[in-house]
């Protein structure tokens, strides 16, 4: 069986393909995009199963299907929360919450090896389930407003390697190795950072998925950090955020 995946993170987009592999299963594509979902599926012959995040960098993955007909069966792939669920079930969607188990996963592809000799292709209902999704959605920061003298200024959450606490203040460290201040605790921070993006590495330090460069074993089964650019502190793992960080990174 040949599956694509369309995930905009690529960590997971890879952890879920090497699991899919235990069960010799081939991801034939790797998307990260509506757009880049869109020129595909117009230029290659669909895959019999598909599986779809539905919170994209550039929107919801519903959108792919305003643009082309999806000739697959879909599995999603969703953090949302147990009300967003209700809309799945409402449409007999299969699902899988991140972040995926092994078991899950096995059960949900079992599933649609009997589904799909045992019944037609599904008929989704895709503008009813974009409507029962998406209010539901959280959004997430995509940018930060920082005042510097008489000027503000906007910095996009993808030029962030690092916030930390310090002094009673909160820090945002960006990849041209400047600091600013913010208004938000790290605590606030925690409801605003995508969480697949974002990992609270101890009670000082949020840092960001793409700026880490290295990950050292430490003292006390800890971890160290080394970013790209921040190298003012050391950036500590907690030992028990160990487990989830190393989840996070998977």
């Amino acid at each position: 069986m040949k599956v694509v995946i369309v995930e905009d993170e690529k960590p997971a987009a890879r952890r879920l393909s090497r699991m899919l592999n235990e069960f010799n299963i081939e991801a034939i594509a790797m998307l990260h995009s509506v757009e880049e979902a869109v020129n595909w599926f117009h230029t290659n012959e669909h895959p019999e199963l598909l599986f779809l995040d539905i919170q994209l960098s550039d929107g919801l993955s519903f959108e792919i299907f305003e643009e082309v007909q999806i000739n697959s069966a879909i599995i999603f792939t969703t953090a949302y929360d147990e009300y967003a669920l209700k809309a799945f079930k409402l449409n007999s969607v299969d699902y899988l919450l991140k972040p995926i188990d092994a078991d899950e996963l096995e059960n949900a592809i079992n599933q649609f090896k009997k589904t799909q000799l045992s019944t037609p292709k599904l008929d989704l209902n895709i503008e009813q389930l974009k409507n029962l999704i998406a209010p539901s959605s959280k959004d997430y920061k995509k940018r930060f407003t920082v005042k510097i003298g008489q000027h503000l200024k906007m910095i996009s959450i993808k030029t962030i390697e690092c916030f930390y606490s310090e002094n009673k203040a909160t820090n945002m460290f960006t990849i041209d190795g400047r600091t600013y201040l913010v208004e938000d605790t790290l605590d606030q921070l925690e409801e605003k950072l995508h969480p697949e993006a974002f990992f609270r590495v101890s009670r000082k330090y949020f840092v960001n998925i793409n700026a880490i460069k290295d990950i050292i074993s430490y003292t006390n089964s800890r971890l160290k950090l080394i970013l790209h650019t921040y190298n003012e502190s050391e950036i500590i793992v907690s030992r028990e955020r160990v487990k989830d960080f190393k989840n996070w990174i998977d």
